[in-house]
């Protein structure tokens, strides 16, 4: 069996005041092209379909197009739910899309049943884990002593009852301790929403959504496709691509990535303002998103407005000089600024002034729970 492994394709995103959709539609078309070249059996979709739980019409249009064009040829679909999700949402339907072999993870209820694909070599069994939280987990594994993600996850995982002598892959959407995240993503305060690797040592393969850059956690057959786009900067140096898994008999698998090319790529140029502006400076591609870094030692008055007539598609710009360089110096980094950081991370330093001690993993948990039942609020 061939399956295509992507996540992280958050339908509706906008990233600083840019919509992602015409992007987003390019990159799917492509995927698509892909598809009729590499003819796949299968997509795996490790959740964060949606940029919202709330998705946009367009956003909503856009996916049921994909799911249509994948089911026009005979691809098989599994796809979860991720934490920008509504698990409801993206389980609508889901009983009667089974039909066309278009399968969606069903709301989290204390069990996960897997679905059996057969090829030459006999029965895959495919586990779809949504994203779980441990208040999920807890209200069904009440017996347990539950007090990190690894132990929700772990007593999901064994009570799957998995015959490990039989080809198994689990596509779940969680964050595995040891992968690198950029800064797209919503990172928990202490990394209390880390789930050990060893979690999931007994599948064939585990596709993971969550983490922006694609990796291997450990092994190639724990891996973090990552998005099909750039959406932070922190991405610019990432190759965005499709991962492919081919399974044959038990103990083999190959992985292996097909490159993505944007519509628009994302990347930095640094200068002086009028050595940018100079119609002889090769910027590369123009209508390209843009991080612009100035030299400049003064402010230019409305810089991003008069460099926007040269790069339209400007997403932010910043200043390296002395003066920044002395508040970086002065203790001011830029991992310091407000704006960069969770209302978990907020807290955590507020407490950590008040009280000169870090936050407990007891404390940063209920902090945690706080602010997701704050977010559910606002959604």
């Amino acid at each position: 069996m061939k399956f295509f492994h992507l996540s992280d394709i958050h339908l509706g995103k906008r990233v600083n005041g840019f919509s992602m959709i015409e992007d987003q539609k390019y990159i799917l078309k492509q995927i698509l092209e892909l598809a009729d070249e590499e003819r796949p059996d299968a997509f795996v979709l490790a959740g964060d379909i949606y940029d919202k739980s709330y998705p946009s019409p367009e956003a909503v249009a856009i996916y049921d197009e994909f799911l249509y064009q994948l089911s026009t040829r005979d691809i098989i679909v599994f796809a979860v739910s991720g934490n920008h999700d509504a698990a409801e949402r993206v389980a609508f339907g889901s009983r009667i899309m089974n039909r066309s072999n278009i399968y969606l993870s069903p709301v989290y209820k204390g069990y996960v049943e897997p679905v059996e694909i057969e090829d030459d070599y006999g029965v895959i069994s495919f586990y779809m884990l949504p994203f779980l939280r441990l208040a999920d987990v807890r209200n069904y594994f009440h017996d347990a002593e539950i007090e990190s993600y690894t132990d929700a996850v772990r007593e999901v995982v064994e009570a799957l009852n998995v015959d490990y002598s039989q080809r198994n892959v689990m596509i779940t959407h969680q964050f595995v301790a040891g992968a690198k995240s950029s800064d797209s993503e919503e990172v928990v305060v202490g990394g209390t929403d880390l789930v050990n690797a060893s979690v999931f040592d007994g599948f064939d393969y585990t596709a993971l959504g969550h983490v922006h850059k694609p990796q291997n956690v450990g092994r190639e057959t724990l891996r973090y496709c990552g998005t099909p786009l750039k959406y932070s900067v922190s991405e610019e140096k990432d190759i965005k691509s499709v991962t492919v898994v081919e399974m044959e008999k038990k103990g083999s698998v190959e992985v292996r990535t097909v490159p993505l090319s944007p519509l628009h790529d994302l990347r930095t140029i640094k200068g002086a303002f009028e050595e940018l502006t100079d119609p002889a400076f090769d910027s590369g591609a123009e209508d390209d998103y843009m991080h612009v870094v100035l030299t400049d030692e003064d402010d230019i008055p409305d810089a991003i407005g008069k460099l926007r007539t040269v790069y339209p598609n400007i997403m932010a710009i910043e200043y390296d000089n002395t003066r920044t360089r002395n508040i970086t110096s002065g203790g001011l980094s830029p991992e310091d600024k407000i704006d960069t950081k969770t209302p978990e991370e907020l807290f955590a330093e507020l407490y950590r002034m008040q009280n000169g001690a870090e936050l407990s993993e007891e404390q940063a948990e209920a902090v945690e729970d706080i602010m997701e039942e704050v977010r559910e609020d606002e959604r």
